[in-house]
């Protein structure tokens, strides 16, 4: 069995019909959906799904590119059993949607809230370790996934180091960049989880088509192909990581 550990299936223009979503996904043999938020209302919609859909989690947090609109989750922490961590939260430098300093100003804040809530965190970092280790390095304690992560293999193991579980997607079965492949070859399988991050990201072969939960098996069978392992064996460690990172 699979957990896809980052999907936006619950946002409310999610383009698939969900109980198709979930047959498909069931005969794929991915029982377990991350419901994760991007925004107030975002995480919101998460929590609404997640208590309507028994195998659904929610994760609570704003994404660095919204929080120039507000980043204050606290109104929602404690409001279901089902939310079981904090994100998707951290730094995102490549597009700058959001300031540098009201994103580390979220960062820090969202973090308080996973701290003193004793979560784990989904983060999203890109083109921003340089200031995000120095930030993360403030909390003792605080564990997670580093989400659809494509940087340096150097930065993987400073994630792991951390004890962080390191997020790998759909990119990973299209990347061309044979630095990049090298890099999600090495991951160990023991900190490996598996996400759709749907509707975006989907894997090859299904180019051109919304994603969806059922490809985390596609992504599986990618990985399990290129260690020499059988696709069985990548399910039971991966899916073991996966609720180990977020206490499922």
């Amino acid at each position: 069995m699979f957990v896809d550990t980052h999907c936006h299936i619950h946002e409310h223009d999610f383009p698939l019909e969900i109980s198709g979503v979930f047959e498909r996904a069931a005969s794929a043999g991915v029982d377990t959906y991350v419901c994760v938020g991007t925004s107030i209302d975002s995480s919101a919609q998460a929590i609404a799904f997640a208590d309507q859909h028994p195998r659904s989690h929610a994760v609570i947090g704003v994404h660095p590119h919204d929080t120039k609109d507000g980043y204050d989750i606290k109104q929602l922490v404690g409001t279901s059993e089902k939310i079981i961590a904090v994100g998707e939260i951290g730094l995102d430098y490549f597009y700058e949607h959001s300031s540098k300093e009201v994103q580390k100003e979220a960062l820090e804040a969202q973090l308080d809230i996973a701290q003193a809530e004793n979560l784990p965190v989904i983060f999203h970092v890109r083109d921003a370790f340089d200031d995000f280790w120095p930030i993360l390095d403030q909390y003792e304690g605080i564990t997670g996934i580093l989400h659809s992560f494509t940087d340096s293999e150097a930065h993987m193991y400073e994630a792991i180091r951390r004890g962080l579980y390191i997020g790998v997607n759909g990119i990973s079965t299209f990347t061309k960049d044979p630095v990049q492949q090298a890099m999600f070859d090495a991951i160990p399988l023991d900190r490996l989880v598996f996400e759709t991050d749907a509707p975006f990201l989907t894997p090859h072969p299904f180019r051109g088509k919304v994603n969806e939960p059922a490809f985390v098996r596609d992504i599986a069978a990618y990985h399990a192909a290129r260690r020499g392992i059988s696709l069985e064996e990548c399910a039971r460690v991966t899916t073991a990581n996966a609720r180990a990172a977020l206490r499922i």
